[in-house]
């Protein structure tokens, strides 16, 4: 480190500090992951279907809907974590109820587990397929990311 480096006054180290990442900021992530996932799904579950045939692409679809599905509770989770949090600091309180949206969230996380079991035993496709489809979301936010970071560096 060059003793000549602008100061970072966040943490005080020369590293440059990153943009403030606000609320909308991480809806617009989820939301462009979100259509990294559907994309993806509409790319690869006929390149599948073609590919290894129709259990394997109901196995991707089922994987992909799963992930998606995360990536959408995940944003209303901390949505209205971020609005309880607003309504302590003296904002107007927000229109969700943070029980609701837990119980929602258990609940489908019940479901993706019915369904993840429902899919392996019914259906005789690739297991790799499934795994495929449930690190759609995860590879949509690096993807998101990336992105983010490659906009703070410019």
């Amino acid at each position: 480190m060059n003793p000549d480096d602008p100061i970072n006054p966040t943490n005080g180290s020369s590293l440059p500090a990153l943009g403030p990442y606000s609320d909308a900021d991480f809806k617009r992530s989820i939301r462009s992951a979100l259509r990294l996932v559907l994309i993806a799904l509409a790319v690869g579950v006929p390149l599948v279907w073609w590919k290894l045939g129709w259990q394997s692409a109901a196995l991707l679809a089922v994987g992909g809907l799963i992930s998606g599905t995360g990536l959408f509770e995940w944003l209303r989770v901390m949505s209205a974590l971020m609005e309880r949090m607003d309504v302590s600091s003296g904002a107007p309180a927000g229109g969700r109820s943070a029980t609701r949206v837990l119980l929602s969230f258990f609940l489908r996380l019940g479901v993706a587990l019915a369904l993840l079991y429902g899919s392996l035993k019914l259906l005789d496709g690739s297991v790799y397929a499934l795994i495929g489809g449930l690190t759609l979301g995860v590879a949509a936010l690096l993807i998101e990311g990336l992105r983010l970071v490659k906009s703070w560096a410019t």
